[in-house]
This record gives structure tokens, C-alpha cells and sequence, in this order.
């Protein structure tokens, strides 16, 4: 996408502003139509000094040279008070206008990323996305507040100044204007030069912001690696590369503003000795003469603009086309045509002939096909890598099976829209986040409308209760970014808590007692017994201990289903699972 397709894209976006965007045009009009005005009054001025009585304000009746000056002065007032308003109210239009199109396009941006595909996530930069949704969108926005209303007074005085030039001389006007299609050449050379620039500094700046923003995530495990010098280097290499990028905008864009210089030097020289020549000669008046002059540098000397202006579109296109271009991602996980609204998913789950991989030579499923009853307690359980949180994310269509199908009760997950599907299943994920804000406020995260009994009963089905009674703020505790100022064990049973909160019909459990204590995973092993009542509730575990009491226990193994049975049938069947069982109960060493 170049330039000027990011623009017209651009344009096309802002259809709903169109309105606005016209008004604050004819503001920007109107101002530089009068910011000109006062070169046209200083050749009025000159024309009465030289002319007296003979002079062009005399013809309109002001025939005293009192009242002559009386009403130059008048409208000089006029003119400079107008242009001080119009400056007002295009200054505001503009910003206002920039200010609700970044809004806009920033909410839109980061509605759409969450829409997207998670294996897009897999593959992005989170500090990158980041970069897009702050630094590109306040570029473009600043291009907004004062670049297109630099733009078209550029357009405005070149017309109305050219015209003034054609009205008194058509021989200097010539002259005058000849320049500005090699400036306009000139413009329009930098700024192909300019736009593959800077969107290499937009990409360096992405990189560099992802790599600090990962950094600070991990600054634990830096500090305990004494790894900071290395992240040091790293940083400065991703600097020097922004650096290096921008030096190479840099030298382009600084050498405009002097080339269009000798254009514009040429342009008045030319003014200057032609009118100069005839207003000796007495072909045209002193004061037009004037008036030329003056003019000469007010048409030519905001070309020297147009590398400010031209930097700043090269910038603000760059991350346009960064901005538009996530938001032209598309989204491949979505409602089917003839999605259906469900009010709750209490039905069995099967899974048929499903095969699934995440890339074409790496097949996790094949052929997979399993069924899990309505309100039963279900564990999953194998060696790490089998595919067992794959299961979950098919579910959940966070990624769509390659073949077979997924049903609940009668229907294929595929035509259940995706809000009803996922607002009636709850995750507890193993990386657990938590939100920054109060505990009571992570808990009700799915229902902020929830009071503080619902939360306390939730709280306690989780073992939360306990360590929350400690905090002296209670459940209006301020956790931190993620969730900082609480143990990761901590962290988890929050993470029930809120799961529970949100009453779902379908329950699941990521190895989420994997960083609690013995004596908690005790506590929340005996409440799965409340916590799952009337809904599903599917645990993958490490520990074994924790779905010992499950109806049905599934074993994988290389994508597939190898054992499934009760915890006693199981044992019983001396296979996979009684292994693991003996490996954890210490009953094998090896």
C-alpha cells in the first residue's frame, strides 16, 4: 500500500467526519484568504503615498488623504481580526476533528485485534501491536492537527496570489510562477523518497518497543540471570537501528527546504528586476510594484513548507498504512451465516473424527472422537505436548478443527455464534491474568454488577477467603499489574473464583492448582464437588490427585484417546495412567 492509497483509505475512513471536514476546510480558506489581504493594503498604502489624491482608495469616493488612511487603517483592523478568528476556528475544527478520528480508529484497531485469530497473536510482537496502537495512531493524528490544514493554504495562496499576479502583470506572473513546478517535482521526489523511510523507522520503532515492553515482563528473571547488561546491549543494538533509520529520513528530508530555497530566490530575483524594470518604465503603478514584491515572497516562501508538511505526510502514511493494515487483517475465526444464540450449553459434548495441526507437518489430532457427558466432572491427563489444552481451544474456537466436528448436544459449536459459546464456558487457564485493580474487581471481572456476597461465597468455594481475610484492605486489596502483589498460588485461586462467579455451563480447568499448596489443592479438590454442580466440568491435570474423584478420566497420548475411565478402572487396567499414578504416589522411582 503506498502513500497515496493509504490515503484515499484514509479519506474513505473518515466518510463520517466529511461534514466537519469541510467546514474546518472553509475556516482554513477564509483565514489565508485574509492573511494575504495585508501585503494587498501595503500596495494601497504605497499607491496613496505616491499617488495622493490620484490614488486607488480615491476612486472609491475617499477623496481627502485623511480619510484615506482613515479607512486603510479600518480595514486593516477588519482584515486582521477576521484572520485572527478564522485561525481561531480552523485551529479548533482541525484539532477537534483529529482528536475524535484518532479516538475512532484507535477503538476500532484494538476491537478488531481482539477478533482475531490467536495463532495471529502467536505470531505478532506484542510490543509491536502496541506501537500501532499508540505511536502510529498519534502520528497520523498530528498530521491531522496541522498538516491538512497546511496543505490546503498552500493550495488557496498559490490560486488567489496567482491570480493577483495575472490581474497586474501576466509577464511577471510568468516569471513568478515558474518555479512551482519544479518545487511541486521536487516535493513529489522526496516524498516517494521519504515514505519506504519511515516506514522502516515505524517497523524499528515496533521492534524496539516490544523488546522493552518483553523486558519489563520479565525483569525477575533478568535480575536472578544478572542478564542486564545483555538486555542493555540488546536495547542499544534495536536503538542504533531506530536511530540509524531515522539519519536516513533525516538526510533526505533536510535537503528539501533548501533546494526549494534557490527556487524561491529565483522566482523573487525575477520579480524583483522585471517589476522593478517597469515600474521605472511606468508600465505598471509603484504601488502594484509593491504589492508584486511583497507578494512574490508570501506565494513562493510556503513552498519552503512543504518539506515540513511532506515529512509529516511521509510519517503519518507510514503508520497509516501500519494502522489500516491491521485493521485489514482478517479475521478468520468467525460467526457463520446461520449462527444460533444459545442460553446455556448443558448437553454432551462429542467430539467427532476430529483432526487438527497448527501447521501442515505437525498433526496433533486424527481422527479424534470422545464424548463427555452433560454436569459430569471429566480429567484430562498425559505427558506434557500430547495436545491436551488443544482440546480446550477447539472447544472454545480459539482455532477451528482441519476435519470431523465438534458438537454440543445437537449442535456443531461451528454454528453456535462465538459470544453465546464462550459467555457459557469458563476457563481457568494456567497462566493466569489478573487485571490491575481490587480483588474484588478481578473476581466479578465477569460480572461487575455482582455484590460482595456473591463474591465472598465464590471466594470461599476457591480457598481465596483465607488469604484475603489477611489483607488489611480485605477484597478492596490493589493487586498491581498483573496481579504482582499476589503469589502465583494466590493468583490461581483468584482465577477459580472468578471462573465460578460467572456461573458457566461449561467449566475448565488448565492446570489450575498446578502452583497451589498441598494442603489448598486438598481444600479445592473438595470443593469441585460444589463448584461443579449442574455444569460440566473438564480438568486437565498434572496432578493426578486432583481428578481422582472424576467421573471420567481421559488419558492422551500422541493425539489420541489411549485409556478413559474412572480413577479405580484405571488402576485397575495397569496401563499409562497407573504408571503416572505409581510416579507421583512415589510407588516408582523411575
Amino acid at each position: 500500500m503506498n502513500s497515496s492509497s493509504s490515503l484515499k483509505k484514509l479519506i474513505s475512513y473518515a466518510q463520517p467526519w466529511r461534514a466537519k471536514i469541510i467546514i474546518a476546510s472553509i475556516y482554513s480558506v477564509i483565514n489565508k484568504l485574509f492573511d494575504i489581504m495585508p501585503e494587498i493594503l501595503i500596495g494601497f498604502a504605497v499607491d496613496l503615498v505616491v499617488q495622493r489624491q490620484d490614488s486607488f482608495i480615491a476612486t472609491l469616493g475617499f477623496e481627502s488623504v485623511e480619510s484615506q488612511i482613515f479607512i486603510l487603517a479600518f480595514c486593516t483592523f477588519l482584515i486582521w481580526a477576521f484572520e485572527s478568528l478564522f485561525q481561531y476556528l480552523y485551529s479548533v475544527a482541525w484539532r477537534n476533528l483529529a482528536q475524535s478520528i484518532e479516538h475512532e480508529i484507535r477503538v476500532d484497531a484494538y476491537s478488531h485485534v481482539q477478533d482475531l485469530h490467536v495463532k495471529w497473536f502467536e505470531d505478532q510482537k506484542t510490543g509491536n501491536i502496541t506501537a500501532i496502537l499508540n505511536d502510529d495512531i498519534n502520528q497520523l493524528e498530528r498530521f491531522l492537527d496541522n498538516g491538512a490544514n497546511d496543505i490546503i493554504q498552500i493550495i488557496v495562496s498559490t490560486i488567489t496570489i496567482g491570480g493577483v499576479f495575472f490581474f497586474i502583470s501576466p509577464t511577471i506572473a510568468a516569471i513568478a510562477v515558474l518555479p512551482v513546478p519544479i518545487i511541486l517535482f521536487i516535493a513529489s521526489f522526496f516524498q516517494k523518497s521519504l515514505e519506504p523511510r519511515y516506514l522502516k523507522v515505524r517497523e524499528s520503532a515496533g521492534s524496539l518497543s516490544s523488546t522493552i515492553f518483553n523486558n519489563l515482563l520479565g525483569i525477575v528473571t533478568i535480575k536472578s540471570f544478572t542478564s542486564e547488561s545483555l538486555e542493555v546491549n540488546r536495547i542499544s543494538k534495536l536503538s542504533k537501528e531506530y536511530q540509524v533509520a531515522n539519519k536516513d529520513a533525516i538526510r533526505i528530508s533536510s535537503a528539501f527546504v533548501p533546494v526549494v530555497r534557490m527556487g524561491v530566490l529565483s522566482g523573487f530575483l525575477g520579480t524583483m528586476v522585471l517589476g522593478g524594470m517597469m515600474a521605472f518604465s511606468g508600465a505598471i503603478a509603484v504601488g502594484s510594484f509593491s504589492v508584486l514584491l511583497f507578494l512574490t515572497q508570501r506565494f513562493l516562501w510556503p513552498f519552503t513548507r512543504l518539506g515540513e508538511i511532506i515529512d509529516l505526510f511521509a510519517r503519518s502514511m507510514a503508520s497509516t498504512k501500519r494502522i489500516l493494515d491491521l485493521i485489514d487483517t482478517p479475521i478468520k475465526i468467525k460467526d457463520s451465516n446461520n449462527a444460533i444464540k444459545v442460553e446455556n450449553l448443558k448437553d454432551d459434548i462429542i467430539f467427532k473424527d476430529v483432526s487438527f495441526s497448527y501447521s501442515n507437518d505437525s498433526t496433533i489430532f486424527k481422527n479424534l472422537s470422545f464424548n463427555i457427558k452433560s454436569e459430569s466432572l471429566v480429567g484430562i491427563v498425559g505427558k506434557t505436548g500430547v495436545g491436551k489444552t488443544t482440546l480446550i481451544k477447539l472447544l472454545l474456537r480459539l482455532y477451528d478443527v482441519n476435519s470431523g466436528e465438534i458438537n454440543i448436544g445437537n449442535n456443531n459449536i461451528n454454528n453456535i455464534s462465538l459470544k453465546s459459546l464462550r459467555e457459557n464456558i469458563a476457563l481457568v487457564s494456567q497462566e493466569t491474568f489478573l487485571f490491575d485493580g481490587t480483588i474484588s474487581e478481578n473476581i466479578s471481572y465477569s460480572k461487575t454488577d455482582a455484590n460482595l456476597e456473591d463474591i465472598k461465597k465464590v471466594a470461599k468455594l476457591s480457598q481465596c477467603d483465607e488469604f484475603i481475610s489477611r489483607f488489611p484492605d480485605g477484597y478492596d486489596t490493589l493487586i498491581g499489574e498483573r496481579g504482582q502483589r499476589l503469589s502465583v498460588g494466590q493468583k490461581q485461586r483468584i482465577a477459580i473464583a472468578r471462573a465460578i462467579l460467572k456461573d458457566p455451563s461449561i467449566l475448565i480447568f488448565d492446570e489450575a492448582t498446578s502452583s497451589v499448596d498441598n494442603k489448598t489443592e486438598y481444600l479445592i479438590q473438595k470443593s469441585l464437588k460444589e463448584i461443579s454442580k449442574n455444569r460440566t466440568t473438564i480438568a486437565i491435570a498434572h496432578r493426578l490427585s486432583t481428578i481422582r474423584n472424576a467421573d471420567l478420566i481421559l488419558v492422551v497420548d500422541e493425539g489420541e484417546i489411549i485409556e478413559s475411565g474412572s480413577h479405580d478402572e484405571l488402576i485397575d487396567l495397569n496401563g499409562g495412567y497407573r504408571y503416572l499414578w505409581d510416579l507421583q504416589t512415589g510407588k516408582l522411582n523411575t
